[in-house]
């Protein structure tokens, strides 16, 4: 039995003063230092070099100073910025990595031999400001799971004996005592060893009701303690926590580069000597060697640098607004390559909340005398049989007694005792496991799901329900083949087979794997990501080694959080429908992406022919370039706003 004995009484009372509830910044330099500076130099040589060509621009035509000091503002932007940049770009070129990029390198060098220094920090200006957008682009991408980490608390109300000190969140230990005060966002996992009270999980699990605790009952990180006082027992340190996760998550995202990106690169790679060939052919045939510049100051590939990352962040930022957390940019490029579906069942096609459809007693035993016990302890579970039989016993209008005593190790079923009756709530494999007493008159198994009472270690009822299917599900699975050309569907469950069959013809999928364990997910999925590119959609919570191993895994459901691990695409909405905006926006976003880079080498391709003949110079078609990406970048803005249409379901 999971029970814990009660700490002695303390004196509950709230500090004067507490540290807000925020995390603490990242240890690092502040950002004026010399390291901040350095992490940020994109941002200052763009902001240098804006500073350099406006003053330029002054002492050239506002006060005519001489060419040689108008253009010392201008050298300086070269050394201080174009170097750098430089410096990195032949870095770049020593490892073979022949970007799109590699032409800004060669314009800086060609500029400042030819003394066209105006062209040359322009180039500056563009290089550095794409990045620096990008970098911005990316932070602000992550703002939805940075704005769950900050809920995180700073410290903790450790309790000793009857002391109550606040100790730095780093300081918790496994199987230390902590008090949650009225309103406490709670700082790490653990178990209620003292209290009794509800709290609110719903910014973690989705779950839309207040939990009630008591002893015994578990508690999560991040979950918003109500009106009661609590003390638990810490079982994880923080930094093992659900929102230590959350933040490991936001690192692994930002970090992470998509495959969109590296097309982006290819295409820089083929535009890169067709640029270079073109240039050169109008130096030779002209025997002027500012055209060779003019060329590339135009031929600078900005709407590869720039326009995808954009769509790339647009769009994930768009699926943060509707509640799709992309842990792992790349499935955005990858979700239109998947052709074979596979599903869980409980959760994720169906509601994930069974009703009691059945009820069977043994001699002995009445139907309500099973159901007011089976109630009053389930109200310390959050299994989804649960709710079901709690609202079972209120259709009843039934008084549930107190349950004390409760505890819940996975795999052994619900314990507690309720008015003076020891009470299990259990599976029938279970039962007939332990010999408790009476578990000979259990009827057959029949289909849909079920659990099994015993009250004083004795088999007292059996209670049989039904998961209904999501109303969406059957035209969600319709459409995939036409729609998103899947060319499989296939549900896996780990539960009966009749119950998965079940399940399988309300709505429209003949490929079926019931009882199926998690080990065998795995192999079933390794084995069909082998074929094709596969997408599986589970609960996030036993299906984490299939989507591991599926080419796209999902997280959706009740049981679904940014900690699921596992997955690369977190849907917080109950429902179907964001999994088919997800499929839209992905599309969407590579429409956009193609469309800002393609159309954008298109444009600078015609300015770099206006250019070989000598109808642009270097410092024009700078000008010519920086409207290019103006374009590409406002076309692949668009990847960030909904459109009229986002799902056809």
């Amino acid at each position: 039995m999971n029970t814990v004995d009660p700490l002695p009484p303390a004196e509950l009372v709230k500090p004067p003063a507490r540290p807000s509830a925020v995390v603490p910044e990242a240890p690092g330099q502040p950002w004026y230092s010399l390291a901040g500076l350095w992490r940020r130099k994109t941002t200052v040589i763009a902001s240098l070099s804006v500073a350099a060509i406006l003053c330029h621009l002054a002492l050239r035509f506002g006060w005519r100073a001489a060419p040689g000091i108008s253009r010392i503002p201008l050298l300086v932007t070269l050394v201080i910025g174009g170097l750098p940049l430089v410096y990195d770009l032949f870095r770049k070129l020593l490892r073979r990595e022949f970007g799109s990029d590699l032409l800004g390198g060669i314009s800086i060098i060609t500029s400042v031999l030819l003394g066209e220094y105006l062209a040359g920090s322009i180039i500056v200006l563009m290089l550095s400001g794409g990045e620096a957008l990008e970098s911005y682009a990316l932070r602000s991408a992550s703002s939805v799971l940075a704005a769950l980490a900050k809920r995180l608390p700073s410290v903790a109300h450790r309790k000793h004996d009857t002391q109550i000190v606040d100790v730095a969140l780093p300081d918790v230990a496994v199987g230390d005592f902590l008090v949650l005060f009225p309103h406490d966002i709670c700082p790490v996992d653990g178990v209620v060893v003292e209290g009794h009270g509800v709290m609110d999980e719903s910014y973690l699990t989705g779950e839309p009701f207040q939990i009630t605790k008591t002893s015994g009952s578990a508690v999560i990180s991040g979950a918003i303690n109500g009106e009661s006082a609590l003390t638990i027992r810490t079982t994880r340190r923080a930094a093992d926590s659900r929102y230590a996760k959350i933040m490991e998550v936001m690192r692994e995202s930002e970090a992470k580069r998509p495959n969109l990106r590296r097309l982006g690169d290819r295409l820089g790679a083929i535009y890169t000597p067709v640029a270079l060939s073109v240039a050169v052919l109008a130096w030779a045939v002209s025997g002027e060697a500012v055209r060779f510049l003019a060329v590339l100051v135009i031929a600078t590939p900005c709407p590869l640098l720039l326009a995808i990352p954009i769509a790339i962040i647009g769009s994930i930022s768009l699926c943060a607004r509707r509640a799709i957390i992309v842990k792992s940019p790349v499935v955005l490029e990858q979700i239109a390559e998947c052709r074979t579906a596979i599903f869980d069942k409980t959760g994720t096609l169906t509601y994930g909340e069974p009703k009691l459809t059945e009820q069977l007693t043994a001699p002995g035993f009445t139907s309500a005398e099973v159901l007011t016990l089976v109630a009053s302890l389930e109200r310390y579970s959050k299994h989804p049989l649960a709710r079901a039989i709690l609202a079972a016993a209120q259709a009843e209008g039934m008084a549930l007694p107190e349950a004390t005593n409760v505890g819940e190790q996975p795999g052994e079923g619900l314990r507690g005792t309720v008015s003076g009756h020891r009470l299990l709530v259990t599976s029938r494999n279970k039962l007939i496991a332990l010999k408790i007493a009476g578990a000979g008159q259990l009827p057959p198994v029949a289909g849909g799901l079920e659990c099994v009472a015993v009250v004083d270690e004795r088999f007292a009822g059996i209670l049989r329900f039904r998961d209904a299917p999501r109303a969406d599900s059957r035209s969600f699975v319709s459409h995939l083949g036409p729609k998103h050309h899947f060319a499989r569907v296939m549900l896996v469950s780990g539960d009966r087979e009749s119950e998965v069959r079940y399940l399988a013809e309300q709505v429209g999928i003949t490929e079926i794997h019931a009882e199926q364990s998690p080990e065998q997910k795995l192999v079933l999925v390794r084995a069909e990501t082998a074929k094709a590119k596969t997408l599986y959609v589970g609960d996030g919570f036993n299906d984490a080694p299939a989507m591991m191993a599926a080419t796209v895994g999902m997280a959706i459901g009740q049981n679904s959080d940014v900690t699921a691990e596992a997955a690369g695409v977190v849907i917080m909405d109950n429902s179907l429908t964001k999994v088919d905006e997800f499929m839209h926006i992905s599309r969407r976003m590579r429409i956009i992406a193609l469309q800002s880079a393609v159309g954008g080498m298109a444009l600078s391709m015609i300015g770099m022919v206006i250019a070989a003949t000598g109808h642009l110079s270097p410092v024009n078609g700078a000008i010519a370039q920086e409207v290019i990406d103006v374009l590409a970048v406002l076309n692949a803005l668009r990847a960030a706003f909904p459109p009229k249409v986002i799902h056809d379901l």
